[in-house]
């Protein structure tokens, strides 16, 4: 004898609904952001040309921890405009120093090698893509030094500290953490702000202290080949760079169940990227701890050039 068997009305609706729905779930396919930070990559200047030192200035290639990108846009070709190509992410700004500024406290501060954004590639729109453009906000790194006239020490030379170097247009920051200590600022900086802060180990450490200082402005190095077609807001740290291969979005990538993301991952040449006025010659970055007028002008923390790099990794 067959017997009936009833389900509640919602018991029912749900598994109608598991059932159909299973015929729609997707995969989503995202594309991903990664940085890398190369010493080894070309040393570029302004128009992306191979660029030497100026006589009177010394640079280094520091030990980099850290950065956080402010704006990030994919660009068709040279003749595209600041802004006019598909712009995929821009960090949080703030009014809050009185002028429109990048919001320290809300950027994305990422290591290299890891995915610091994401974003469905549904949203992107379908096109071929040469180029990517990629503003700056802040770097944290190690650099060497000497500290000068120490009060009953005197002098300690090859040191090691590390800085906080802000690129941006412009940065309000808070309460600033450099390494060990912190510092409160409040207040919009403009680009080329920079916090550093000495490392010096026993019996020295009670010596360890932030200076802050600010790079002339329009010293940033802002490396961008378009220069000619399509210039950059000046005072910005929009870095522009090539795909060895263009990227060629179809529209089409989620529904090709490949289960893989698109991974593009930004280069940075960080060769010799930390420059000063090297005032005794000696190839060393020199700050006084009596006299903060002494210390030798740091004039460039920009970025030595970009090149973008795209591939697709499993899920």
């Amino acid at each position: 004898m067959l017997r009936k068997i009833y389900l509640p009305l919602t018991t029912v609706f749900l598994l109608i609904c598991v059932a159909s729905c299973d015929k729609d779930v997707k995969e989503f396919t995202y594309l991903q952001f990664a940085l890398q930070f190369d010493e080894t990559q070309e040393r570029l200047n302004n128009l992306g040309e191979p660029s030497t030192l100026p006589p009177g200035n010394a640079a280094i290639t520091p030990v980099m921890h850290s950065m956080s990108v402010h704006y990030i846009e994919l660009v068709p070709d040279a003749y595209t405009l600041y802004k006019e190509g598909q712009i995929i992410y821009k960090a949080p700004e703030t009014m809050d120093g009185g002028q429109l500024s990048i919001d320290f406290d809300s950027s994305l501060i990422t290591d290299e090698n890891t995915s610091f954004y994401k974003v469905n590639i549904n949203k992107i729109a379908p096109g071929t893509y040469q180029y990517v453009r990629a503003s700056l906000a802040y770097q944290n790194y190690d650099v060497q030094f000497n500290i000068l006239n120490i009060p009953t020490v005197g002098d300690l030379l090859n040191q090691t500290g590390t800085v906080a170097s802000f690129v941006g247009y412009r940065t309000y920051i808070r309460q600033l953490s450099v390494n060990q200590l912190s510092t409160d600022i409040y207040a919009d900086k403009d680009q080329g702000f920079w916090a550093f802060e000495t490392l010096l180990s026993e019996p020295y450490n009670a010596y360890n202290a932030i200076y802050t200082g600010q790079a002339p402005a329009g010293a940033t190095t802002v490396v961008n080949p378009l220069h000619d077609t399509a210039p950059i807001p000046p005072g910005s740290c929009v870095v522009t760079g090539k795909f060895a291969e263009p990227l060629v979005i179809t529209g089409d990538e989620s529904d090709d169940a490949i289960q893989e993301d698109l991974v593009i991952t930004l280069s940075f040449s960080t060769n010799q990227s930390f420059e000063w006025v090297d005032l005794n010659a000696n190839s060393a970055w020199d700050i006084d701890a009596a006299d903060a007028s002494l210390t030798e002008q740091i004039v460039d923390m920009g970025v030595r050039g970009l090149i973008p790099i795209w591939e697709w990794k499993e899920q």
